[in-house]
């Protein structure tokens, strides 16, 4: 018996709806509001912008 599988379509999530899961996850494991962690990852990226990941 075949069964019929439908391909599930899969769409990429945003950047900024990465962003918001890390920093809501984030605020809730160190108890900070998501307002200073958010300030904080976007400190941490422009001290950081001239690096780039390796391949």
């Amino acid at each position: 018996m075949k069964s019929k599988q439908k391909s599930a379509s899969y769409r990429m999530p945003s950047q900024e709806s990465i962003v918001r899961s890390i920093v809501t996850s984030t605020a809730i494991e160190t108890g900070q509001t998501s307002e200073q962690v958010e300030a904080s990852l976007k400190e941490s990226r422009k001290k950081y912008a001239h690096l780039r990941l390796a391949n």
